[in-house]
């Protein structure tokens, strides 16, 4: 993937998440405010201050996120953002995350 692919990738990737927290929000699913700064996405769950952080690095061809169970690191493989330790899918970790850092189901794809 050429660096231009894997921008305009993580550009969608990232723009995709804060369309769905933003739904989520305005369903009254979870209480969210989400803040975009160029690569970065804060998600700040209003209940209890805890913050998921979303961003992108170029470099590294990686989508990373951080939160309060840890940071993890995904890499394109096929057509899905996959965990570069465990293999696991990122809009299935990141809803099992905003579940438990927001307290109401959440379902993210």
């Amino acid at each position: 993937m050429t660096e231009s692919e894997f921008l305009d990738l993580a550009d969608s990737t990232l723009s995709r998440v804060e369309t769905c927290f933003d739904n989520l929000n305005d369903q009254d699913v979870v209480d969210v405010e989400c803040k975009r700064n160029g690569n970065v996405l804060e998600i700040e769950f209003i209940a209890n201050g805890s913050k998921i952080i979303v961003n992108s690095q170029a470099p590294l061809q990686e989508m990373w996120m951080a939160a309060r169970s840890g940071g993890f690191h995904y890499k394109r493989v096929g057509d899905e953002w996959r965990n570069t330790r465990d293999d696991s899918e990122f809009f299935a970790t990141l809803s099992d995350i905003a579940t438990q850092q927001g307290g109401a189901p959440v379902k993210l794809g």
